[in-house]
């Protein structure tokens, strides 16, 4: 059995890959990671929702989370730095924004995310290694996705699912399913994906 870490890394892995339905055959959709998020910060000095608020939520399983001091996205739980190609955490979508500014890049809405997951068998990629995309296992067992679909409130509707996530929990596989969070909402089981030409 896989350690945790390289189980969430691989399912990582399973979500990057083209975007083919709707877009341009040249756009990626590609997840961010921690490194990645990194050098945004150390070339803007941008500080998060949760580095402002200087707390955030620590999901603690798939009912319960902690509401942490100090958390980030440098080390989302709180006691340890996030590996630097795991997916970044801790962000909200006002993050993701800023990020995608800075990158010009744009994140997906729900529709584009779920389009992809769903159509797209082909080799994908991510530090030259490929996998193949064939089951909604790919989607779930990672981070919940931002998006860029609102509801009437304002929020924002996440995609994917979570390494707590199963179909009888949050059942993040099924594209019906809908979870929406504050634009200033971070979470050690929150980050995004990028739309990228």
């Amino acid at each position: 059995m896989l350690p945790f870490n390289h189980f969430k890394i691989w399912v990582g892995v399973a979500l990057t890959g083209l975007l083919y339905m709707g877009c341009s055959s040249k756009e990626t959709l590609e997840v961010v990671t921690v490194k990645q998020f990194g050098h945004f910060v150390a070339e803007t000095n941008y500080i998060t929702d949760a580095e402002r608020f200087g707390w955030s939520f620590v999901q603690q399983d798939i009912l319960n989370f902690t509401i942490e001091e100090g958390v980030s996205w440098r080390i989302p739980y709180g006691d340890q730095t996030a590996d630097d190609n795991m997916p970044v955490t801790q962000v909200s979508y006002n993050d993701a924004l800023a990020y995608c500014k800075w990158s010009g890049t744009k994140l997906p809405s729900y529709e584009d995310y779920w389009l992809f997951t769903a159509n797209d068998t082909r080799n994908i990629n991510i530090n030259s290694e490929g996998i193949q995309v064939f089951t909604v296992a790919n989607i779930i067992g990672n981070v919940w996705d931002i998006t860029t679909s609102e509801n009437s409130k304002g929020e924002i509707r996440l995609a994917g699912g979570s390494y707590l996530c199963s179909k009888n929990t949050c059942d993040g596989s099924n594209p019906t399913r809908k979870l929406f969070v504050d634009k200033t909402t971070g979470n050690s089981n929150i980050g995004f994906s990028i739309l990228k030409n």
